[in-house]
């Protein structure tokens, strides 16, 4: 027997990489980084990484998407894998998720507030489509409304 897995379970870098979404490259970079590592390499040099090895990736991208750089990833998974202490290596994990949970909550505020402007723009988008002003030139494209004496909404007054 071997203390190999089964290349069968393994994945190919290029079917890793398309299963991921992503690109060789972008592996080739993370593993440079340290945030990704194959689980194998064959004789001619083939990286083969374990299907588990999806949700790390997923889980460098949704960082990403959130605004993390890649060195700031790195630096916060480091050392997971070879942790002596459980206690050392469960608050490691509690800090990264909650690192990740804040980072959530200030995603969904900033949508919240785009959601509030758009809101507030087609609330005043009904008075226009009854108002008797058309935007044009000599009314300053009805900045201040015409109707309503105040400023228009932000993203209704960047359209005209």
């Amino acid at each position: 027997m071997t203390d190999q897995p089964d290349p069968i379970e393994l994945l190919k870098i290029g079917k890793f990489a398309k299963l991921a979404k992503t690109n060789l490259r972008t592996l080739r970079y993370y593993e440079e980084l340290g945030l990704v590592t194959p689980s194998r390499r064959s004789k001619g040099g083939f990286r083969y990484y374990r299907p588990t090895d999806l949700a790390r990736v997923e889980m460098i991208q949704f960082l990403q998407e959130l605004g993390l750089q890649l060195e700031e990833i790195a630096s916060s998974l480091r050392g997971i894998p070879d942790a002596s202490f459980r206690e050392e290596w469960v608050a490691r994990l509690r800090s990264i998720l909650g690192q990740q949970d804040d980072l959530i909550s200030k995603r969904i505020d900033a949508l919240e507030s785009q959601r509030n402007l758009v809101e507030g723009s087609l609330k005043h988008l009904d008075m226009c489509e009854t108002c008797e002003h058309h935007p044009q030139a000599s009314n300053n494209f009805c900045e201040p409304c015409q109707s309503a004496g105040h400023a228009l909404p932000k993203l209704l007054s960047a359209l005209f």
